[in-house]
């Protein structure tokens, strides 16, 4: 399975050791998940830890960024798609072309309020929400 993690869940796992976040990266090899995500969020995530502290830049260097496979950002997308946050467009078309099954996002405001459960077939839910739905389908 195919999830692709925008900046704040990077972020998160990176700040915290116990959050739903971390527990994602630190299942995938396990559960066959292939995390993606684009290097648009992983310089924006880079930018943005200082903010949340050393312990947060040494977990991103040792246990974050090398369990998540990086993509390049991809800025067109053969289908329309009405979504007028600018700044975070790119990691929806970066997800959809990279043909991930999941967009996982803590930024609710910006992505599930003004884009849905769903685009073009691309899922979008907050780390806690996967793990749940994971679970309650018995494969977790």
């Amino acid at each position: 399975m195919r999830l692709f993690l925008d900046t704040s869940v990077l972020l998160a796992a990176a700040g915290s050791a116990k959050g739903a976040s971390r527990f994602l990266v630190t299942e995938a090899a396990k559960q066959d998940w292939q995390l993606l995500s684009s290097d648009y969020c992983a310089e924006e995530t880079r930018r943005n830890l200082p903010k949340i502290g050393r312990a947060a830049a040494t977990a991103w260097l040792k246990e974050i960024a090398p369990r998540v496979r990086l993509v390049r950002t991809s800025v067109s997308l053969d289908k329309p798609l009405v979504f007028t946050k600018t700044k975070d467009r790119p990691v929806v078309i970066t997800a959809l072309a990279a043909r991930a099954e999941w967009l996982l996002t803590l930024d609710e405001a910006d992505f599930h309020r003004k884009l849905g459960r769903e685009v073009y077939g691309l899922r979008l839910a907050t780390p806690g929400e996967f793990l749940l739905e994971r679970r309650t389908q018995g494969v977790l």
